[in-house]
Parts: C-alpha cells; structure tokens; sequence
C-alpha cells in the first residue's frame, strides 16, 4: 500500500493557479476504497472552486471538533483502503493535519478570504494522475 498526495502548484504562474474542468468519472469496480473517495472528494471541491472570486481560496471547516475549526486547504491525499488526509493551514497560520477514515469524513467547504491580499488566490487546481 502507498499514501498518495496532491500538493498546490509551488510557482505562481497563471497557468499553475487555472482552475480546472472537474473529471467526470464512471464508477469504479470498488467505490469504498479511499482512492476512489479522493477522487469523489477532488471534483467536489474543484466543481466548489469555480463559484469562488480573486478574494477568496478554498477552505473547510470540520464539523466533528465540538468548536470553530477552519483549514484552509493545500492538499488531500489518500492511504488504500481508507483513509484520508487533508492538510493546510489554520486562520492563524498554524499547519494542520487531519487524517481520518472514509466513513467518518464531514465538512463544509467554504470560501476563506485569500492568506497573501498582495497575490492571486491559490487555486487547488487538482490534476488526478492516472496510477
């Protein structure tokens, strides 16, 4: 088995920070496997970018810590056959890590305003490889 992960692109070019077409994906043979769930996961939050303006970025909040956490999003990966990581950054700064199983994942995707007013809003941008 091999954790898999999609990072932002680290230039800030115009073409790295493009938002993307989401992929329109079949079903696959085991739909409860993480990769799998990280696809799903990927086109959701692309197809939520789309809606977003040059003053906000992709954030989460999670719905599960009985307080107001918010992450902003760098990146998802995966660990077959069910885990995921999400991973980014706090209001504040601070890095964040959440891992957990596919079955226990709930959050709200929302827009946060952008970390630097002086660039482009990072934009996800996800790019499934093909494995």
């Amino acid at each position: 088995m091999a954790f898999h992960e999609i990072n932002l692109p680290t230039s800030t070019s115009p073409n790295t920070l493009e938002t993307k077409e989401p992929p329109v994906f079949e079903m696959p043979a085991d739909p409860n496997l993480a990769s799998e769930f990280h696809k799903r996961l990927i086109h959701m939050i692309a197809e939520f970018e789309t809606s977003l303006d040059e003053h906000h970025e992709v954030g989460i909040r999670l719905v599960s810590f009985g307080q107001n956490v918010t992450l902003r999003v760098e990146g998802i990966g995966y660990f077959d056959p069910s885990l995921i990581r999400f991973f980014g950054t706090a209001e504040g700064g601070a890095s964040m890590e959440l891992i957990q199983h596919v079955s226990q994942i709930s959050f709200l995707l929302m827009a946060v305003k952008k970390a630097d007013p002086a660039n482009p809003p990072k934009r996800i941008g996800f790019k499934v490889e093909e494995e």
